[in-house]
């Protein structure tokens, strides 16, 4: 049993990391009108290890492993001669009957052609033609490896609405020729915007995970790092610098993780944080790539998320934050984002660098629009302050309210804490 569960989580691992590399270069073997197949395959090759590793052992390189599989029933499909006819991929069509297939197999499944193979994959599944919504799903499922009901769970709906947005997806494809290519001119400037969309969504749902056990899905992040960092590289790509804000807001926030939580896998707030813990590298890089996009001269929501999450970053302690500089920023935000969750970190902006007191009459000013009656964060922040005023009664409401709200079990635990505070210190 333990040897079967070892498998299982560590093809989940693999599965996470390697399937849209597999999907990538097998949607440009056979095409993109059947990416279907291209999931198929991997699926099957995933399967087969779970199948070989719980009875004959883990192999040394289990990724290489994988790898060769997907490549052999690549090949075993490729030498159907109906198949030869079927596909009409650029690889497929440049092959001559009497040509042997594996050699150009073995270049396809190489490390460079696999990343450039990602490169063309994420902008095939953020093409126009494709609704946004179904696009997100698209590339979290193909790059990424979300299963149906992780997908579900980050746009908060169910597996047949997913599945729905899957199958249009696939469709429009078809439908559209839509090519396996990285576009280019404007053309290449209008998807690089949906392409960044992508990621950052990507990131957030690693940053703060929409359910489950953990707080934090590092290897999530990770992917999301990884595909922005592919982006950035592409020389066909000129114009980089919310590539590289992107780059520095994801680096900035990922170097906190590891004081995020505790041993036992508790929150701890931002003013409680032990600094020594957040890794310096991240940091750095998230500087590096802060200054490559050119800050003052663009104002991209990344940028500014990026310039706000340096000022974190840059300050020593939590009482020397420069919070004047975090809501100047947040006041440009809401110019070109004017969303109930910009309004709602503007007003905890507010809070530190005025007063818990205009912080809350924010608050209510969002509360009337009723765009956040059903976000715990919203009563969790209220309360807060509700706090720092000494109002524990009122806050033990909006605690509660948080509480009834919140999905993950950590946040929770943290409510609970803090409803307890308030207690203790309401007079007997």
């Amino acid at each position: 049993m333990e040897e079967k569960n070892a498998v299982n989580k560590l093809v989940d691992h693999i599965f996470r990391h390697e399937s849209g590399k597999l999907v990538a270069v097998l949607t440009r073997i056979f095409g993109s009108e059947n990416l279907a197949q291209a999931e198929d395959l991997v699926q099957e090759s995933l399967i087969e290890a779970i199948r070989h590793w719980t009875y004959k052992g883990i192999p040394e390189d289990p990724s290489a492993w994988l790898y060769r599989v997907a490549r052999n029933k690549a090949l075993n499909l490729l030498k159907r001669e109906q198949l030869k006819h079927k596909h009409k991929s650029s690889i497929i069509e440049s092959l001559h009957p009497e040509q042997n297939i594996e050699p150009k197999l073995d270049f396809l499944f190489s490390e460079k052609q696999i990343v450039d193979d990602q490169l063309r994959m994420i902008f095939t599944c953020c093409h126009p033609a494709i609704s946004v919504d179904s696009q997100i799903a698209l590339a979290l499922k193909t790059l990424c490896g979300f299963s149906i009901e992780e997908i579900a769970r980050a746009f908060l709906t169910n597996r047949e609405n997913i599945n729905k947005r899957l199958v249009r997806a696939r469709q429009k494809i078809r439908k559209n020729n839509i090519l396996f290519i990285v576009p280019q001119g404007q053309e290449l400037k209008k998807r690089l915007k949906a392409v960044l969309e992508t990621i950052y969504f990507l990131f957030n749902e690693g940053y703060k995970a929409s359910s489950g056990q953990d707080l934090i899905r590092n290897d999530v992040v990770e992917e999301a790092i990884r595909l922005a960092e592919i982006v950035a590289k592409h020389p066909a790509i000129t114009d980089k610098d919310e590539c590289f804000a992107l780059l520095a807001l994801m680096y900035l926030n990922a170097s906190r993780f590891k004081a995020r939580q505790n041993a036992a896998g508790n929150i701890i707030t931002l003013d409680k944080q032990d600094r020594n813990l957040w890794e310096k590298e991240k940091i750095r890089k998230g500087f590096s790539n802060l200054q490559k996009s050119n800050p003052h001269f663009n104002t991209s929501k990344y940028h500014i998320l990026a310039l706000i999450s340096a000022y974190h970053c840059a300050a020593k302690t939590f009482e020397r934050t420069n919070w004047q500089g975090i809501l100047f920023e947040y006041d440009r935000l809401l110019q070109i984002d004017n969303s109930p969750i910009v309004l709602l970190n503007r007003a905890i902006a507010l809070g530190k660098a005025i007063s818990p007191q205009v912080a809350i009459a924010s608050l209510k000013e969002i509360e009337a629009k009723k765009q956040l009656e059903n976000y715990h964060l919203y009563y969790s922040v209220k309360g807060s302050f509700q706090i720092e005023l000494k109002q524990y009664r009122a806050a033990i409401k909006s605690l509660n309210k948080a509480f009834q709200l919140a999905t993950l079990e950590h946040e929770k635990a943290l409510l609970e804490d803090k409803i307890s505070f308030c207690q203790k210190k309401i007079p007997r």
